[in-house]
């Protein structure tokens, strides 16, 4: 598999889910193999670089694409990541999740169970 698509509906409004997923000091509240997120800075812009721990290793990747409450794409030289945003309703957004490979296989895609724990994490507050 070189891409992952997951498509999913939060019951937030867009503005209030792009702000959540793009502010690294959340990420590790929905996605468990990441402990820790930093960025150089925050808001993003173009060109931010992001940094993800997983036990004693980092990955690196910088914001490519950056449209407010719209899209947010981080890439390195392996992998690259897209979140589009799509306001369903004042409450409710459609946010769709596309991770890929440059080369091989994606070896350890993320599931739909991770953007479930987004959603559930989103929709408690």
């Amino acid at each position: 598999m070189q891409e992952n698509r997951i498509v999913i509906i939060i019951d937030k409004p867009v503005e209030e889910v792009f702000e959540f997923t793009t502010n690294p000091k959340n990420t590790h509240l929905w996605v468990p193999f990441i402990e820790e997120e930093i960025a150089d800075e925050f808001p993003p812009k173009i060109g931010t670089v992001y940094k993800n721990r997983r036990g004693d290793s980092w990955n690196t990747s910088i914001v490519m694409e950056y449209e407010t409450s719209r899209l947010f794409k981080l890439e390195n030289d392996v992998f690259a990541v897209t979140y589009s945003y799509k306001k369903i309703k004042d409450n409710s957004t459609e946010l769709v999740y596309l991770e890929s490979v440059k080369q091989g296989q994606l070896t350890k895609p993320l599931t739909k169970e991770v953007l479930q724990k987004l959603k559930s994490v989103l929709e408690s507050n």
